[in-house]
């Protein structure tokens, strides 16, 4: 079954992001590493929040749904993050870089969170993290403000895996990580396939 969620935007278009059969395959990863600077950019001058969300998203690869359950405690002063997927309920050990270990450690001491904070934490109710229909409004005001268009939530971890595919090769691993049935399940996934099709008619034409 699909079901369609819709974010209303400020020119009165709606946006669809498609939860359910589709959902993996409508949104699309961020093909351009200038566009990816710039949604950071823009998401840090909006919240800082938002702006660490993207950037464990794209550089992590979490789910969004994991990634709104953080609280500070998760990456304070750690190198993995230590999760329980709440999709899958595997238990999973993803790595933080020095990078993103730094990232976080301003964040944190900036806005001076303890350790029972979440670290998406919204601005109503007492501490409570953001809901994953406002990161999806977000990401895409902001993506249409950018130029971007098919960008949701899923966007970040697709983007993720776009990118270490780009660099390692390594579509075995990319499975693993994702836990998807097969290597072909993730190269749709990440938008592989897409780039594939499109090249092999770019100068085809009868």
């Amino acid at each position: 079954m699909i079901k369609d969620t819709y974010s209303k935007k400020t020119n009165n278009m709606y946006y669809i992001e498609r939860t359910g059969d589709d959902k993996l395959n409508y949104v699309q990863p961020i093909r351009d590493k200038k566009k990816i600077q710039t949604m950071k950019t823009v998401l840090k001058a909006k919240d800082e929040k938002y702006y660490i969300m993207f950037l464990i998203g794209i550089n992590v690869g979490l789910r969004v749904s994991d990634i709104l359950t953080l609280k500070v405690s998760d990456v304070k002063d750690r190198t993995h993050i230590n999760i329980v997927e709440k999709k899958t309920g595997k238990t999973k050990r993803f790595l933080l870089n020095s990078q993103m270990q730094g990232e976080l450690d301003d964040y944190i001491n900036k806005f001076s969170l303890v350790d029972d904070d979440y670290l998406i934490r919204s601005r109503k109710g007492d501490n409570q993290p953001i809901k994953r229909d406002r990161a999806y409004k977000i990401l895409n005001e902001v993506a249409g403000e950018i130029g971007l268009d098919e960008i949701g939530t899923h966007s970040m971890r697709k983007t993720f895996g776009y990118w270490h595919y780009q660099k390692y090769k390594d579509i075995a691993l990319l499975q693993h990580l994702f836990n998807h049935a097969n290597s072909a399940v993730t190269l749709r996934y990440i938008g592989v396939n897409q780039d594939i099709m499109d090249q092999s008619v770019s100068d085809f034409f009868l």
